[in-house]
C-alpha cells in the first residue's frame, strides 16, 4: 500500500505487556472502516520483548509494520520518525496504552475536510470524558502547565499534551524535520512550528482512558517549563529553518 488514507504512529517503549490488545483493537476497528490505513509501531530501543511481540502480530495484521530502534531516543524522536517514515494522507499518532481508541479519528475528518492540517485530541474540552477523571492535584498541576505553556506558545489551546493528534502529510513534511526536543515537550514544539508556519490547528473532545497507575514525576513538570522556554527562544532567535508554506503562503 504506497499512499493510504490515514497512517496511526504507535511509540512503545517497554510495551510488551499492552501493546498486543491495543494492535487488535486498533486493527478491527480500522477494518470496520472503508478507508485505507497502515499501522506502524514505533519501539523505542525497547528491553523487554515489545519488537519480538509486534513482529509476530505483523505476520496476521497485514497492514502493520515495526520501525525497530536498537537504542532508546524519547518519544519526541521516535513520533518524528514515524511521521516522517509514514505513507498516509493523514497521520495520527496515539498512545500504546490505547488511552484514546483509534476510531475518534473519525471525528478529525470534519475539519480536515474543513480545511485544518492539524487536529488535536482534548481532555480539557466541554464533551471530553475521563474515564476515570484524574486525581485532582494532576489536574491542578497539569492546569498550571497549560497555563505557562500559552503564554509562552500557545494561547487558546487548552491541552498540548494529549497523545492523540493528527497532521496531513503536508503539515507533518514541513513540521517534524523541524523538531528538536525529544521528551515532554516535542508536542508543543510541533504545534508551535504549525502555528509559525500558518497551519491551521483545530482542538476536539475526546474520550481519555486514565492510566491511575501512570506517575509523572515532580521534576518531568520542570524539565516541561524548560522546554517550552528553549523552544520560545529558537523561535524569537530565528533558529528554525522555517517557511511560510501554509495555503499556498
Amino acid at each position: 500500500m504506497d499512499h493510504p488514507y490515514l497512517s496511526v504512529i504507535i511509540p512503545a517503549y517497554n510495551e510488551a505487556k499492552r501493546i498486543r490488545p491495543t494492535l487488535l483493537d486498533v486493527n478491527a476497528k480500522l477494518a470496520a472502516k472503508s478507508f485505507s490505513y497502515e499501522i506502524l509501531v514505533i519501539n523505542d530501543g525497547s528491553k523487554d520483548d515489545t519488537g519480538a511481540v509486534v513482529s509476530q502480530m505483523s505476520r496476521t495484521i497485514k497492514n502493520l509494520k515495526l520501525v525497530d530502534n536498537a537504542v532508546n531516543h524519547g518519544k519526541g524522536a521516535v513520533v518524528r520518525q514515524g511521521m516522517l517514515t509514514a505513507k498516509g494522507e493523514y497521520r495520527l499518532f496515539m498512545d500504546a496504552d490505547n488511552s484514546t481508541a483509534v476510531d475518534q479519528f473519525t471525528q478529525m475528518i470534519l475539519y480536515f475536510e474543513k480545511g485544518y492540517d492539524v487536529v488535536i485530541g482534548s481532555r480539557a474540552m466541554r464533551g471530553s470524558r475521563l474515564e476515570p477523571p484524574q486525581p485532582l492535584f494532576r489536574r491542578i498541576a497539569g492546569k498550571v502547565l497549560n497555563i505557562a505553556t500559552q503564554l509562552l506558545l500557545l494561547p487558546g489551546i487548552w491541552d498540548t499534551q494529549c497523545g492523540f493528534k493528527a497532521f496531513t502529510a503536508r503539515a507533518a513534511e514541513a513540521i517534524f524535520p523541524n523538531v528538536r526536543i525529544t521528551g515532554w515537550g516535542f508536542d508543543v514544539e510541533a504545534l508551535s512550528l504549525a502555528r509559525a508556519m500558518g497551519f491551521r490547528i483545530k482542538e476536539v473532545p475526546i474520550v481519555w482512558k486514565n492510566d491511575v497507575f501512570s506517575h509523572v514525576r515532580m521534576s518531568a513538570g520542570v524539565t516541561f517549563l524548560l522546554e517550552n522556554v528553549r523552544i520560545r527562544w529558537w523561535l524569537w532567535t530565528h533558529q528554525y529553518s522555517l517557511t511560510s508554506i501554509a495555503h499556498g503562503r
